[in-house]
């Protein structure tokens, strides 16, 4: 079963710096999570039921849930949850990891 870590980050105070910080320094750290199979981004958010929509979504996928864990808790999983951390004073972020039921369809 594939298990998903989604990151959603509100607008920032300065787009230009931290998106460059997010380009040069954040994924370049999180593409070396263990087991890692992918990573995207999503821009142009646009909010359905009210609320101000989010700047950035990142959804991070691995096999499995065991995996997921085993990557977070790795020293790669420590540097990238460290500049998490840093990136979360210009643009607070909430994130969630869950599991994919892929059974529904």
């Amino acid at each position: 079963m594939t298990a998903r870590f989604i990151a959603l980050y509100e607008t920032p105070a300065d787009p230009a710096a931290f998106d460059r910080h997010y380009h040069d320094v954040h994924i370049p750290l999180a593409r070396r999570l263990p087991g890692l199979r992918r990573y995207t981004l999503g821009h142009d958010l646009v909010a359905i039921r009210g609320g101000l929509p989010y700047y950035l979504v990142a959804e991070l996928e691995w096999d499995s849930m065991d995996e997921l864990h085993a990557a977070f808790a790795s020293s790669e999983g420590r540097a990238t949850a460290a500049d998490a951390a840093h990136l979360q004073e210009p643009a607070p972020v909430r994130s969630v990891i869950f599991a994919v039921d892929e059974s529904v369809l």
